[in-house]
């Protein structure tokens, strides 16, 4: 009897795969619904330097190469496989075979060619002094592309992973911009298919995504905005969205406790500072930015505003970041010494204009602890709150004092926010300060041209020193990403560098 129980087992299991085989391999698909606080402006890459905008059309373009999950190393993208003259002046990539579109054009080489002379020569390419130094780019076929550099430029790899350098169909944009900014093309694994102004952006599956069928492993993501916090979390709780980004650090402890909820704390790159606009008597004087920032209380920030989540900043470069000084000096808090400074300087009842992002809850709060440890030196700082992206704007004006922010990294190499930041070219606002130091631009192209690894961090070193000293702004704490899912969303994860990793994730329900 058993013997035959044995065998009807064993033909059970055989048919049972057979049945298995014949059905084919699990597709979850489905729609994710992600809340954010944030709408987009704009599908070009060459133009954008929000997260809001980035952190959509990433999911929808691919670049010749590109950042590994951990943030760490450059790994193949588009091109399968590239190599390097040893005066590392040469770069020639071999684009993998069959790529396309996402609208079944073919990916040629010269598609590459354009895009990135394109991010290099365009006046209004927010990165695109870093691609100056590209003299040539050759397509000998349609799968090899050529870039010969001026001068030897150590994160130029690294370049060509930012979003900028998004490879773009030539026609499309060259000849039909208009009608391709409504209905972007792009190669990355979703393709952007609707955007409802101030409601949401719907990204489709790419048919056509050259990591084959099986990825994105989503049918569609669906970006809705909803700029308040709570509001986003209310509706999360509510099951109307089924993920959403910026959780407030004094709610994640309560959602970590919600069973139908995953609370996602991940490594990050982020750094939160307060911007100072060098611009406007008088914090264009050494003095009074060293005092300001004496007046503030970083462990005190940390403990009440992240909830212990956070680390106090002793760098623009974020912790575990290359070339990252952790013995850089943090701003001593001193508010007696600070007030000395100041009556000093002839500084009497200043008063400034604090910027903040309205309907986040994490700045305000910031911002209200500002304002009181400020005022203990006698300086009054009037909290002015606008939609973020009216925010942005607003900094790019000038019409502000004192600005609480905060960077993502969005490759390995820091020079990408050294330069943004810290940059004395006349047409770069140094991130919106207007800081300008001879020395430090120096600095940074010296950084740029140097292959030499310790050198370069010996560089770098020595540019955290200066622009600590000079108080280019003023450093407040290191975060993780906080973000929230419901607990049927799987892999829904955002590396180092702030890339949502979108085509991996699913529904399972």
């Amino acid at each position: 009897m058993a013997a035959i129980i044995r065998r009807v087992a064993v033909v059970s299991l055989l048919l049972l795969s057979v049945l298995l085989l014949g059905a084919g391999p699990a597709h979850a698909g489905g729609t994710l619904k992600i809340g954010r606080d944030q709408d987009s402006t704009t599908f070009d890459p060459i133009l954008i330097s929000q997260n809001a905008d980035l952190w959509v059309i990433i999911n929808a373009n691919e670049m010749l190469v590109r950042n590994n999950f951990d943030g760490t190393a450059i790994e193949p993208d588009l091109a399968e496989s590239w190599t390097v003259s040893p005066d590392g002046l040469t770069y020639s990539f071999k684009l993998r075979d069959g790529l396309k579109f996402s609208d079944g054009s073919p990916l040629k080489a010269s598609d590459v060619k354009f895009s990135l002379e394109r991010v290099r020569d365009t006046k209004e390419s927010v990165f695109g002094a870093m691609y100056a130094p590209m003299k040539s780019i050759d397509t000998p076929d349609d799968r090899t592309v050529i870039i010969t550099l001026s001068q030897p430029t150590a994160p130029f790899l690294t370049f060509l992973a930012l979003f900028s350098a998004a490879v773009l169909p030539e026609d499309a944009v060259k000849n039909h911009y208009d009608d391709w900014l409504e209905h972007p093309v792009g190669a990355g694994a979703f393709k952007i298919t609707e955007w409802k102004r101030g409601e949401s952006i719907t990204l489709d599956k790419n048919p056509n995504y050259w990591e084959g069928p099986a990825k994105p492993k989503l049918d569609q993501v669906q970006w809705i905005y909803i700029p308040n916090d709570n509001t986003r979390i209310l509706k999360l709780q509510a099951g109307e969205i089924d993920a959403m980004i910026f959780v407030p650090f004094n709610r994640i402890d309560e959602l970590k406790q919600d069973p139908k909820l995953e609370v996602h704390l991940d490594n990050s790159s982020r750094e939160d500072h307060l911007l100072i606009n060098h611009s406007h008597p008088p914090l264009d004087k050494k003095e009074v930015r060293q005092a300001l920032c004496m007046a503030i209380d970083l462990d005190a920030i940390v403990k009440t505003v992240t909830f212990g989540h956070g680390t106090p900043a002793n760098s623009y470069i974020p912790q575990g970041g290359m070339f990252y000084n952790p013995d850089n000096p943090r701003c001593p808090y001193d508010p007696a010494k600070a007030k000395a400074i100041l009556e000093a300087a002839g500084v009497k009842d200043l008063s400034l204009k604090l910027l903040i992002s309205s309907g986040d809850v994490t700045h305000e709060q910031l911002a209200v602890l500002l304002q009181s440890q400020l005022a203990q030196v006698g300086v009054t700082a009037n909290i002015e709150k606008q939609e973020v992206g009216q925010a942005w704007e607003t900094e790019i004006s000038g019409d502000y004092d004192l600005s609480v922010n905060y960077w993502t990294n969005d490759i390995i190499d820091p020079d990408e926010k050294t330069s943004f930041s810290l940059y004395g070219d006349p047409d770069n606002l140094s991130y919106h300060t207007r800081y300008k130091n001879p020395e430090v631009t120096k600095l940074i192209d010296e950084g740029r041209a140097e292959l030499d690894p310790e050198k370069r961090k010996a560089i770098y070193y020595k540019i955290q020193a200066i622009v600590k000293d000079d108080v280019h702004w003023i450093d407040l704490y290191y975060s993780p990403y906080r973000n929230a899912s419901q607990i049927y969303v799987k892999n829904f994860t955002q590396n180092p560098l702030g890339r949502f990793t979108l085509e991996d994730t699913e529904i399972v329900k």
